[in-house]
């Protein structure tokens, strides 16, 4: 979240989209800029999820049922690598080994997405290490996702609850420097001017 646009960084913010410029709002005009921090899109809503407007509705009936979908295409996919094994005729153990490890990293993949619609993970390096055995129970990602659409837009709260911190921040800076302080007039430590 790009908290003040009067003065861009390199490169684009996280709260620009492509093709805008730095600080722009969505659907505004290139070269407008509107002061203060701008809210961080989230992924298939954008900036909808400000004022919940655009399309928020839809947008959250599409994730809840795009995720639903991908989940139970995903347990079909499984299901056919399941039968692969038992075709294979591996064993009883590794049938039941392979069924452990999806049901563990589901169960992690869940845990750790749903944490992460409402806080910022404390340790990004452990995240990183998380991420094969998100990777493998990503139907616990799916149906995180799709829980939480119920709710509101998955990661929201998260995005709100900074928005508008960034928000009470920078008006709390504008109202402490009321005024140009260049034309302000100091006497304390002034020389007279010489005739």
């Amino acid at each position: 979240m790009s908290e003040n646009s009067e003065a861009p960084g390199p490169g684009s913010t996280p709260g620009s989209t492509p093709g805008s410029t730095p600080g722009s709002t969505p659907g505004s005009t290139p070269g407008s800029t509107t002061p203060g921090p701008q809210p961080e899109p989230l992924l298939f809503f954008g900036t909808t999820w400000v004022d919940h407007d655009g399309g928020y509705g839809l947008r959250r009936v599409g994730a809840a049922v795009g995720s639903l979908a991908a989940a139970v295409a995903a347990c079909f996919v499984l299901r056919f690598a399941f039968q692969g094994l038992e075709i294979a005729d591996v064993g009883n153990l590794v049938g039941i080994l392979v069924v452990l490890m999806f049901a563990i990293c589901s169960a992690i993949a869940f845990r750790k997405t749903w944490e992460g619609f409402s806080r910022r993970p404390a340790d990004p390096a452990r995240e990183a290490n998380l991420r094969g055995l998100k990777t493998i129970g990503f139907v616990g990602s799916l149906i995180a996702y799709f829980l939480r659409t119920f709710k509101e837009a998955p990661g929201e709260q998260l995005r709100r609850t900074e928005y508008e911190t960034a928000l009470a921040r920078y008006a709390k800076r504008r109202s402490a420097r009321t005024g140009n302080p260049a034309a302000r007039k100091t006497t304390k430590g002034k020389r007279p001017k010489r005739q």
